[in-house]
This record gives C-alpha cells, structure tokens and sequence, in this order.
C-alpha cells in the first residue's frame, strides 16, 4: 500500500488510519484530492495493485483473493492504529473482502465504506461482454468520466491502463459472494446520477453485514467520490467512527449523519445470488 507523503514533518505520527481502494485499473492518485482534506492525525494508506502506478512492471492479479490476501499480510504489517476502509467501484468488492480477513485476524476496521458498487448480491451486473474490444471500453470510460478524450489518442499511455482494467474486471467476474456477512458496519455510498450503479440497489450492502448500516447520497456522476467537496463530506463521515489511538471505541454504530435505511435480514435465497473501470 501506497501511504500519503509530505503532509508532515518527520516526527509526525498518526494516530487513526485510513485505508483506501481505487476503481478498477485506478492508482493511487485517484485519492489525491483527498490528501489535504484528511484531520492531522490521519494516515492514508492506498492499495498500489500489481500493473500499474509504481508496480507497472508486475502482472497483473485476476482474482480477488490472491489481491486481498497480499494486501492484508501488508496491513497487518503496519504499526496498528483504529481504522476505516473505504473502496470505489470495484475497490468496494476489495475492501469488504480485506474488511472480513482483517475481521478473522482480529484487527477489524471500525466501520467500511463501499462506493459507486452495487453489493455482491448481483455479482454478474452490470454485464461488460459488449466491451470486448479495445474501441467500445475506451468509449465507455471516456462516457462515463473515467478517462479524458484527450488520454484516449495517446496508445502508450491508454493500453497499460486498459490491461489493468481487463484483469480488474475478469477478477470481478469470477468473484462469488461470501456465505456469511461481516460484523463490521457499512455504509453505503453512491451518486444520484451515476449511470453504472442502480441507486435504489445500494441499501442491499445491508445483507453483507450484521453490524450497522447507513447510506448517503451524492450529486455527481460515477467518481463523484473523487471530487473535492463530495471528499470533503465523506471524510467526515468516515473519520466520525474511528477512535484515536488512545482513546477506547465506546460502541460500533455509525454516525447519525448518513441517510438511515432499514436493514433487511441476510438470507441465501437466489437475490444473494469497469468500465468497471470504475468498479
């Protein structure tokens, strides 16, 4: 993982963590806007995946336990401090499955964000077939915000970042929904005019939990979560439930803050049955 650098002098020490997953094929720097918004006494740790940013010389993963087994080795690694995961689109699916490892290992974060994903239920949607070639993926992000027209002409940039995608989705593909939930609460994130996710499907996050859960919404469009004052509104959010290092976590409920939605039991019944690229 990749932490935020030159926030601070070098006898800085943080005393809360936040650890963060980028879309499908993204690097870290897709949390840049998020680095000065953060309290002094956040650290910010961003998953760096094999195939891109300063791994680009490294093979790609395509599923996601290989991913999310060399991430929590990484994190259970660092010097432990109270903690929230937060992940967008495809980086959804990779926090709540770090969230439940941390969770066996005993070193469970304080809340997890899922944003701009619909929850593991509908494993299969939105279908991405009709991407097959090169052409009709770039159309697609450039559609929905995940890459600028002008990236799209530049091939020596534009093809790394489209094997990272590919091998981000196949491993979306070939994810299978856990059979039991996690205890960490969950909320929900996701934008009102997000053309990838179903709104109205964000509350079923509910089942993959038995802890709290919330759900907050956003103007915006699909990486609306990238944008400054939607950031700024989330850290809050998130911040609000971890403790300091020296202080005691007094309950697990999520701030009051966020929409409240009812929570649906979790059940086994076929319901649970990017670009992604955002995802």
């Amino acid at each position: 993982m990749r932490a935020r650098t030159g926030a601070h002098g070098p006898g800085w020490r943080p005393r809360r963590r936040l650890v963060a997953f980028p879309h499908a094929g993204g690097w870290p720097s897709a949390f840049r806007a998020w680095w000065p918004l953060l309290p002094a006494d956040v650290e910010l740790l961003v998953a760096q995946l094999p195939g891109r940013g300063a791994r680009i010389g490294e093979e790609s993963l395509t599923r996601v336990e290989p991913i999310v087994d060399a991430l929590s080795r990484d994190l259970a690694d660092q010097e432990p401090l109270p903690y929230a995961v937060i992940g967008h689109s495809f980086g959804s699916v990779l926090g709540y499955e770090l969230t439940r490892v941390m969770e066996q290992k005993g070193l469970a974060p304080a809340l997890l964000a899922v944003s701009a994903r619909q929850p593991p239920c509908f494993p299969g949607e939105p279908p991405f077939a009709h991407l097959g070639s090169d052409a009709r993926l770039l159309e697609h992000l450039t559609e929905i915000g995940g890459l600028s027209p002008q990236l799209t002409e530049r091939a020596d940039l534009v093809q790394p970042v489209l094997r990272a995608i590919r091998a981000d989705l196949e491993a979306m593909g070939r994810y299978e929904r856990p059979m039991s939930a996690t205890g960490v609460p969950i909320l929900a994130l996701g934008a009102v005019d997000d053309p990838v996710v179903v709104a109205e499907r964000l509350h079923l996050w509910s089942l993959e939990t038995t802890g709290g859960f919330r759900r907050s919404m956003f103007t915006g469009g699909h990486f609306y979560l990238y944008d400054r004052a939607n950031a700024a509104v989330v850290i809050r959010h998130l911040m609000a439930d971890v403790p300091t290092a020296r202080s005691e976590v007094s309950d697990r409920s999520l701030p009051s803050r966020p929409e409240s939605v009812p929570v649906a039991p979790r059940s086994d019944s076929p319901e649970r049955k990017h670009s992604e690229h955002h995802r």
